[in-house]
């Protein structure tokens, strides 16, 4: 059970002051540049105009060492401006990746060159990143991964296809999970190694894939025999494994995943909180304390990852549990659809709310299905 521990950690000032900074200027940078919120920005809207603006307030790869163009602050700190440009529905898709995972993981086991080519143009806001997990026919099981990547005398030669890598039409790098020799001894997790992978290298194909909305912002990556220097190689050859695991926890535990559709909650409350019931009133309470609640959990995983544990648990945990609420959001928010009929909805907020439903499917896919989470789980509990 010890795997499950929360340390509560308290925000000081400091980060208090933080706040106030990045609300105002992300106020005023809508009014400016006439940004309209949205639920799931962080993976749906792009615009790397305002990611440039972030770069310039350095307020991307703020962990990131300075010797590689970062800022060297804390996760907390990091956190702070993370979770106010997700409440207010910012457009922040285009370098979201590249600033959560892929630096983080190329900082930790990229070549020194890998670092100061591209370090800097992520804390810029001018490098963008996909991930390469998920393959077709592979469902959640990570570990039967068919990409293959075959050594070579001057390097490698990939050859394969990822699935559901968000943004990869707007991607300068992919971090790529490959098989590099046959598993060992029934080790599923042998034999895998990470590559940093340049989207712009001859025989890769990126097909969008179009969602309910009509948007293709998920793609289909094609790898054909794409030649990959040596240097390609992230990390050491058949860690991937070790590797992604680590990117995994950075991927699941942050805020993003009980604050997508903050949004609609907060404009929804914003226009009828005084014409609430007591039904409607209880029902937004509670959820309003599952998200405190959840909030406290992510804040303190924030916290381990910048004392150099490894929360991979209880980021799971954080996952399925925001999955779980980010559904239970929407449905009372249609609920309320009966007691204050969405005809008397501002547009704004009608829209807010189509918008997030037809969105929320895809929640407890990304990252790993709730299944997978919930055996992860039960796993570290003794359950299986």
């Amino acid at each position: 059970m010890s795997q499950f521990n929360f340390p509560f950690e308290e925000e000081t000032k400091d980060l208090k002051d933080l706040r106030l900074r990045v609300r105002n200027f992300i106020k005023k940078t809508f009014k400016e540049d006439k940004i309209t919120p949205s639920p799931d920005a962080w993976v749906f809207s792009t615009n790397p105009s305002f990611s440039k603006k972030l770069g310039d307030q350095g307020w991307l790869g703020m962990s990131f060492p300075k010797k590689y163009g970062g800022h060297q602050k804390s996760m907390l700190e990091r956190y702070i401006v993370t979770e106010e440009l997700l409440v207010s529905g910012a457009p922040v898709a285009a370098h979201w990746i590249a600033d959560r995972q892929s630096g983080s993981q190329i900082i930790r086991y990229g070549t020194e060159d890998q670092k100061k080519n591209i370090i800097p143009k992520i804390t810029s806001g001018e490098c963008f990143f996909a991930i390469g997990m998920s393959e077709p026919d592979s469902g959640s099981d990570l570990a039967s991964v068919k990409t293959f990547a075959k050594k070579t005398t001057n390097g490698w030669k990939l050859n394969g296809r990822k699935i559901w890598s968000t943004g990869a039409h707007l991607a300068h790098y992919m971090i790529v999970l490959a098989r590099t020799t046959k598993q060992v001894d029934n080790n599923r997790h042998s034999g895998l190694s990470q590559f940093l992978v340049d989207l712009s290298l001859p025989g890769i194909e990126i097909n969008g894939i179009e969602d309910m909305t009509g948007q293709k912002h998920f793609n289909e990556t094609v790898f054909d025999d794409v030649v990959l220097d040596k240097d390609s190689l992230l990390g050491s050859e058949g860690k991937g494994w070790e590797q992604v695991v680590g990117e995994l926890a950075l991927e699941r535990s942050g805020p993003e995943r009980f604050l997508s559709h903050f949004v609609l909650l907060d404009n929804f409350l914003n226009e009828f909180k005084s014409k609430m019931s007591e039904f409607s009133t209880l029902s937004l309470g509670k959820i309003i304390a599952e998200l405190q609640s959840l909030r406290i959990m992510s804040f303190s995983i924030a916290s381990m990852i910048e004392k150099k544990h490894s929360p991979e648990i209880q980021a799971a945990f954080v996952k399925e549990a925001g999955n779980n609420f980010e559904k239970k959001l929407i449905e009372i928010i249609r609920e309320m659809s009966n007691l204050i009929p969405i005809q008397t909805w501002s547009p704004s907020l009608k829209s807010l709310f189509e918008d997030a439903t037809l969105k929320i499917p895809s929640n407890s896919l990304r990252g790993g299905t709730s299944e997978i989470m919930r055996g992860i789980i039960a796993k570290k509990l003794g359950l299986r």
